[in-house]
């Protein structure tokens, strides 16, 4: 059980699992900052939590910039007065050609959404959840990151990469109250494929309830003692 009232920042909240971390904290009582790039996402996002105003805040900030990750900051700051808990739940892929075949940008790409942002989000909230001296940061990524197949380069390069700073961050501030941990997830299962219709492609799945439920007991005060962990949240 995450306190009431606490501040929650959640990255990629129009996806298939931001919304569904969005609706379970709504209901836990946490004050949600949602963070995406699509404003008319967000706004029908907002509508289906029905929550007070003074309660939700919305923006729209490209993370892959330090302007973006602390103008996400700024205003969560501007509308609260603190922050609590950091979700990084930006998506993307890219994959599917050998090393040879792979252009330099698709890796750039790959950097920029998963290393750069968690960068760029890290040095604008950290210094806000150790000023609180409590906090919790996730980041949601894939085993792939440390067990590589053919024809991923840039994926697994930008997952690896945001893992290993996700563990610097956690080592750096495991002594300020905060934690930071990874969440491996092969396939969200946002249409409950697994459930529904089994099959050895999706056994492996994770559902965002799941993954939810995850990150509910690290948000928790129940949780102090993890940290730098990445857990496995899939299976088959």
């Amino acid at each position: 059980m995450i306190e009431k009232d606490r501040v929650a920042v959640i990255t990629g909240a129009t996806g298939a699992l931001g919304s569904v971390v969005a609706q379970a904290l709504a209901e836990q009582g946490v004050r949600l900052a949602l963070i995406s790039t699509n404003e008319e996402h967000l706004r029908s996002l907002a509508d289906r939590l029905s929550m007070p105003g003074e309660r939700l805040l919305m923006g729209a900030f490209d993370l892959t910039t330090p302007e973006g990750a602390q103008g996400a900051a700024d205003k969560a700051m501007e509308k609260f007065g603190r922050v609590d808990i950091l979700l990084h739940l930006v998506g993307g892929w890219t994959g599917g050609k050998s090393l040879g075949d792979v252009d330099p940008g698709e890796v750039q790409n790959m950097l920029d959404q998963h290393l750069w942002s968690t960068f760029h989000l890290a040095r604008a909230f950290v210094p806000l959840l150790a000023a609180n001296g409590w906090g919790r940061i996730i980041a949601v990524s894939s085993p792939l990151a440390s067990n590589p197949p053919a024809n991923m380069a840039p994926y697994v390069i930008g997952k690896a990469a945001q893992e290993a700073l996700m563990l610097t961050i956690a080592r750096e501030n495991r002594d300020k109250g905060i934690t930071a941990n990874v969440l491996q997830v092969r396939t969200i299962d946002a249409k409950h494929e697994r459930d529904r219709e089994p099959s050895t492609k999706n056994a492996g799945w994770t559902t965002p309830e799941e993954i939810t439920a995850a990150i509910l007991y690290l948000c928790s005060s129940s949780a102090h003692v993890v940290n730098g962990a990445r857990f496995p949240l899939y299976g088959g």
